[in-house]
């Protein structure tokens, strides 16, 4: 027998919320009031402040992902927000919240109020806003796996990060950066190029070649797919590394046995289900420079009405950094 305390109810000063409820794939959710949840047990409930609209959830929208929710549901991966009721978190306290299938397997963030499985809520620390904690996670621990654990970039290397305005390239930019090596950044159009971050040499992907870089590559990061990768896998050397992270140019990479082969460099995924456990504790170590600034992270913000305009933007390439849902 559970020793956990009743369910707590629904404040009755805010007994309706809203959300974006997805009611059919490859159509918009739409912003809509529903009753606020009530807390059961094994969950917290939080007033939701921030949440991510990231390509993931573009994949979820569109019924183009292995894991999908039953309909209608809230989609949102990761956001950010207040606890109001729980038996394990402290009440008040910001906290992110994803993972236990968020957004996927179960409703999501995009609503002013959610209920979560427990393992899914992280007590954030004290100066941490909630843009920065609904936001940093994903982008800081697949841009540290992929120079780190599976990269392994050293002092003195050379490194391409393709999609380098966004926020995995931005960031992944910066660490490789701090990692001692010379960086590339590639962007897919000249608005993008004052965005990328640091010492970096600014590249547009259409003029990508060995002569525009300077030369070969120990290291590619690629974080877009499609016809970049294609290209930019030309510029690395024999026995190189290619940490391969993202496909929004397209999700198919075709190869010549023959040339692949003589060419010898690694493909090397960076699947952060499986590796987002291993390099917590290092992103965790990162928030006191994203909280002061020493490692940037951009965003741009849009209102719960807005959700179409913050789609359109992510899926055309334009967003810089990460798109970020206001709830609050």
């Amino acid at each position: 027998m559970s020793n956990e305390p009743a369910p707590a109810p629904a404040s009755a000063a805010a007994p309706f919320s809203r959300a974006l409820l997805l009611e059919e794939f490859g159509v918009l959710p739409r912003l809509v009031e529903r009753p606020v949840p009530v807390r059961a047990p094994g969950h917290t409930l939080v007033r939701m402040k921030a949440a991510t609209v990231a390509h993931l959830d573009l994949n979820v929208l569109d019924g183009q992902f292995g894991i999908l929710p039953e309909l209608p549901s809230a989609p949102g991966t990761e956001g950010s927000g207040v606890v109001l009721a729980s038996a394990v978190h402290p009440e008040g306290a910001l906290v992110r919240v994803r993972g236990e299938g968020l957004g996927l397997s179960r409703e999501g963030a995009w609503a002013e109020h959610v209920l979560v499985p427990d393992g899914a809520v992280e007590v954030m620390p004290e100066g941490i806003d909630a843009t920065l904690a609904c936001s940093y996670f994903s982008p800081v621990g697949t841009a540290w796996a992929a120079v780190h654990p599976v990269g392994r970039i050293e002092a003195g290397e050379r490194v391409v990060v393709t999609g380098a305005s966004g926020a995995v390239g931005a960031m992944a930019v910066q660490l490789a950066e701090r990692a001692g090596a010379e960086v590339i950044g590639v962007v897919g159009r000249a608005a993008k190029l004052a965005h990328v971050p640091g010492a970096a040499k600014a590249v547009l992907a259409d003029d990508l070649s060995r002569e525009t870089v300077g030369g070969t590559v120990d290291v590619l990061i690629d974080t877009v797919g499609g016809a970049v990768l294609r290209d930019a896998l030309a510029l690395v050397r024999p026995r190189g590394r290619a940490a391969l992270i993202g496909y929004t140019a397209g999700r198919e990479l075709t190869v010549d046995l023959a040339d692949f082969l003589l060419a010898d460099v690694a493909l090397l995924p960076v699947n952060m289900i499986h590796r987002g456990p291993e390099v917590a504790a290092d992103v965790d170590r990162l928030l006191p420079d994203l909280a002061s600034g020493a490692l940037s992270l951009p965003y741009e913000r849009y209102g719960m009405g807005e959700l179409g305009e913050a789609v359109r933007r992510l899926r055309a390439g334009e967003v810089v950094g990460r798109a970020i849902l206001d709830l609050g």
